[in-house]
């Protein structure tokens, strides 16, 4: 277990000594690598099947659209049951999900279905790892742990993407998902093995109806001023970034490079990569709070560089800068974990992982409106303008200030 000190910056080689977070390191980098090729997968299977463009978009992003059903309606089962066994249900669930995909022989619309409804899930799933971290990686050690994740997260993005390809080249879609059922497995063993069986937190054990529970620990966190102010801020510049990532492909091709695209949207990925180890590494904890708010408002600026219409080349420039300004989400970590209350722990950061997809897909919707109103060009630059304009409305809660409401949670915890 790493050792708290105040102040002190923590090490990778401190967060990596604790076995059971190398134990969740792994299963994360199996679990993202093998969603992305389980999406590429099955969108390529939908489009075999349909010869639809857009059936096909549609099943690529459907892994992701249920997010706000279960942000909204389940995020209470992250507290209310044992962590390890909801993670290994997960893997479990998204074994079954793969290889009913591949064999069963359904239709299209009970395909998405299945994704869609299985997906509602995942928040909670996602919830009882990431609230997890505080436990075995205290203070510091934390949000650098974070960063790792953020990091591995994107690797394992643009590895899923590149391997993805190649196996479906080789297997087509049905192995592919054969694949990433055997990983998915691979993982839930792994789990099972490495991690301890933590009870579940504090007055989450109670019976009581789910959604009920998770809709009024929702409301009491969104009615907290700091939480609040915490979550707007993890989300709002984020979702401008998302909404310029949605115009790469219409603007690119109106350049007439589309092939391009792929390489412009991963290279947002690896700026995300990038800023997130630079960060997390270099920057002791007191400044990387204090860079919060510059990154947020400087995240839009490359973006404002698209109004001139640049070259693929200086598209992948832009994209990486923007990409490394999400780091100012690191200086947010150790804030939140004060905000939110230890024994709805899962449930704040399963509401800030879903309000997070939620907003970067409304974000996508907006841009993508926008750019049928001006050129692709113009529609980014004005997505940049947009998120500067957000970190400067947000800078009071990008900057840091006194801790949390944590103490009136306390006197006022959520029963059941």
């Amino acid at each position: 277990m790493v050792v708290e000190e105040s102040g002190r910056r923590a090490t990778f080689g401190e967060v990596f000594a604790v076995r059971e977070f190398r134990v969740l390191f792994g299963s994360f980098a199996l679990l993202v690598a093998g969603d992305t090729v389980k999406m590429l997968a099955f969108s390529v299977l939908v489009y075999a099947r349909t010869g639809s463009a857009g059936l096909s978009a549609l099943a690529y992003m459907s892994g992701f659209l249920p997010y706000v059903v279960g942000g909204i309606f389940l995020l209470s089962l992250a507290d209310r049951v044992r962590p390890r066994r909801l993670m290994i249900v997960g893997e479990v669930v998204r074994v079954a999900v793969c290889l009913a995909l591949a064999f069963a022989g359904l239709p299209v619309w009970a395909m998405l279905l299945l994704v869609v409804a299985t997906g509602a899930l995942g928040p909670v799933f996602g919830a009882a790892r990431t609230a997890t971290l505080p436990e075995l990686l205290p203070g510091d050690a934390f949000v650098l742990g974070r960063s790792v994740l953020s990091v591995t997260s994107a690797g394992a993005q643009i590895g899923g993407l590149a391997v993805g390809g190649t196996v479906l080249t080789l297997t087509g879609p049905a192995g592919a998902l054969l694949i990433t059922a055997v990983l998915s497995a691979a993982s839930a063993v792994v789990l099972r093995l490495g991690l301890p069986d933590h009870p579940a937190r504090a007055g989450a054990g109670a019976g009581g109806n789910p959604v009920g529970v998770t809709l009024r620990v929702n409301r009491r966190l969104l009615a907290d001023p700091g939480v609040r102010g915490l979550l707007l801020a993890n989300w709002i510049p984020m979702m401008f970034v998302s909404g310029a990532e949605a115009v790469v492909v219409p603007y690119l091709s109106e350049r007439g490079a589309p092939s391009q695209a792929g390489l412009v949207l991963a290279a947002f990925a690896a700026g995300v990569a990038i800023g997130d180890f630079a960060v997390g590494r270099f920057a002791a904890p007191g400044l990387r709070e204090r860079l919060s708010f510059p990154l947020a408002a400087g995240l839009g600026v490359p973006m404002l560089g698209f109004a001139a219409g640049p070259g693929p080349a200086w598209c992948l420039a832009l994209a990486v800068l923007t990409g490394s300004c999400l780091a100012y989400t690191l200086g947010l970590q150790r804030r939140f974990v004060e905000a939110a209350p230890e024994d709805v722990r899962g449930q704040a950061f399963g509401l800030l992982t879903s309000g997070q997809m939620t907003t970067q897909g409304l974000g996508a919707a907006l841009a993508g409106g926008l750019a049928e109103l001006v050129p692709a060009h113009l529609a980014i630059a004005l997505t940049g303008a947009g998120g500067v304009l957000a970190a400067l409305a947000l800078a009071r809660h990008l900057r840091p200030g006194p801790k949390a409401s944590a103490s009136e949670w306390r006197q006022h915890r959520v029963t059941n």
